[in-house]
């Protein structure tokens, strides 16, 4: 028979639990209230980020909405999950954090546990003192002397896109799917110049490293759980332990640029690449004696930033060339006009495609740039500051440690600083119209000492590829085309929900 005492022994125990439990869901919550900084009003456990986590919202809607309700502020609080993020909006606060005041920025403040996911310890997520010391090893591969060396192997990976999509043609009666191939031809020539390795991923299906490749930014439940665990708390992370990538792929390009590396040192294999230069970090890093162990580096680090160059250098540039084309079959008179400068340019040069001539089409620097705005490989940055920081001319002081988000994506979109942001216009990338804004809101590439390191590769790649394509097909909207896009919602970057499906007719 149950005693009153029974009850108690139940409901008190469970009382306490629930109690803990809630005051853990908003133990975070009272930082902006406290720091007198306007904030969005939060949530339990999930702080605002609700919509996002079940799938409603795209992050980019998400930053954007909290962006426009801040937009009376240069500053605001809000709530990922339990982590308290500080969102900058203002761009001579953004230009000192990058810049002026990096130091105090220099990290990205976005966690891995590197034991579960060695392949993440490379450039992107390393932190101070450690990523200065790996970039100053790696910046050399991308000097204007090596990009040059590089042309070649990037005009040869150019001609075999121009064979595949004459047969994709051929094969899909007009319709081109053009993010697969643009990502087989973006994997060729990052595997070709960073890494010495002839892929062919272009005419082949089952190239593992284009199926590897894909599967690392392919959408899945599995990278929004992570995040989502990330937010309430990073120990989490360290008891569910949910891989930053599929277990298969990382198996596979661990395997393969160890294998790169190791082949090239028993063979003495010298090239002016990129392997080139994670072989010195090595010697520098790992195996000089002389270096004081808390300076070492480890063979997984090394490896690791091979993996995320590939990764980086496949994906940035595919997505950007898709979209641009994308842009191009909408704007017709935008895409006449590129192919004319493009003409033109190749009669003064007596039809010679080389490195000085692509530096010269300046209409289509005006056309990748506002890709790059409507379009941008990210559409947020992350900044963790590294110790106290007091904002120029305000009352607020950062505390070390605190997570900022600085929200590309709708600084690119602000019609304050960009007329008419849905529509593509490349002429606002113009010298004059340039210099009517202020730095710090366009951001693709990042800025200051962490901007992408593979910048101007990622560039010299995406313009080979237009002249070529652009001197030999015209490209048009077809009936698979989405109009507007619409993105999938669980990934931070922008995934067409249906692909970019277009229709190439050749120039006779």
């Amino acid at each position: 028979m149950f005693t009153a005492n029974w009850w108690i022994n139940v409901i008190t125990p469970c009382t306490i639990i629930v109690t803990i439990a809630y005051y853990f869901c908003v133990s975070t919550f009272k930082k902006w209230e406290k720091l007198n900084v306007p904030y969005i009003k939060p949530i339990p456990l999930f702080g605002n980020f609700l919509n996002v986590a079940v799938g409603k919202d795209h992050p980019l809607e998400f930053y954007g909405k909290i962006y426009n309700e801040f937009a009376a502020h240069k500053y605001g609080g809000l709530y990922q999950m339990r982590t308290p993020y500080l969102m900058v909006r203002d761009p001579e606060i953004i230009n000192d954090m990058l810049i002026k005041d990096f130091s105090s920025f220099p990290d990205r403040g976005i966690y891995s546990d590197f034991v579960a996911n060695p392949l993440s310890n490379g450039l992107f997520f390393m932190e101070n003192p450690q990523w200065k010391i790996i970039r100053n090893k790696l910046t050399p591969a991308f000097t204007s002397g090596k990009l040059k060396t590089m042309y070649d192997q990037i005009k040869e990976c150019g001609d075999e896109l121009m064979k595949t999509i004459d047969i994709e043609l051929i094969k899909n009666g007009k319709e081109i799917e053009v993010r697969d191939i643009m990502g087989k031809y973006s994997t060729d020539v990052i595997g070709t110049c960073a890494f010495g390795l002839k892929l062919n991923a272009i005419n082949d299906d089952e190239s593992p490293f284009r199926k590897h490749g894909k599967s690392i930014f392919t959408p899945s439940l599995r990278s929004l759980f992570r995040e989502l665990c990330l937010m309430v708390t990073p120990a989490l992370l360290k008891v569910v332990r949910v891989k930053d990538f599929p277990t298969d792929a990382t198996d596979f390009f661990h395997a393969v640029f160890k294998e790169t590396i190791t082949y090239r040192l028993e063979n003495k294999i010298v090239r002016n690449d990129f392997v080139q230069c994670l072989i010195q970090a090595r010697n520098d890093l790992v195996l000089n004696a002389d270096l004081p162990n808390h300076e070492k580096f480890t063979e997984s680090q090394i490896v690791a930033n091979a993996f995320g160059m590939f990764a980086a250098g496949f994906e940035t540039v595919s997505s950007t060339i898709s979209y641009c084309l994308y842009e191009l079959a909408l704007n017709k008179s935008i895409q006449d006009r590129l192919r004319k400068e493009i003409q033109l340019k190749l009669s003064k040069n007596d039809g010679q495609i080389n490195p000085e001539f692509l530096m010269d089409l300046n209409y289509l620097d005006m056309v990748i740039a506002e890709t790059l705005r409507k379009y941008p490989p990210l559409v947020a940055l992350f900044r963790k500051a590294s110790q106290k920081y007091r904002l120029p001319n305000d009352s607020l002081i950062i505390e070390k440690g605190q997570k900022i988000i600085i929200p590309i994506y709708a600084l690119h979109y602000d019609n304050k600083y960009f007329t008419d942001p849905e529509n593509f216009i490349p002429e606002r990338f113009s010298a004059e119209e340039k210099a009517k804004r202020p730095n710090g809101i366009y951001l693709p590439f990042g800025d200051g000492p962490r901007i992408c390191i593979g910048k101007r590769f990622a560039e010299m790649e995406m313009k080979l590829a237009f002249v070529e394509m652009l001197t030999k097909f015209e490209v048009f909207p077809c009936d698979k085309t989405d109009i507007p896009l619409k993105y999938s919602n669980n990934v931070i970057t922008l995934v067409p929900k249906h692909g970019i499906w277009l229709t190439f007719k050749r120039i006779n």
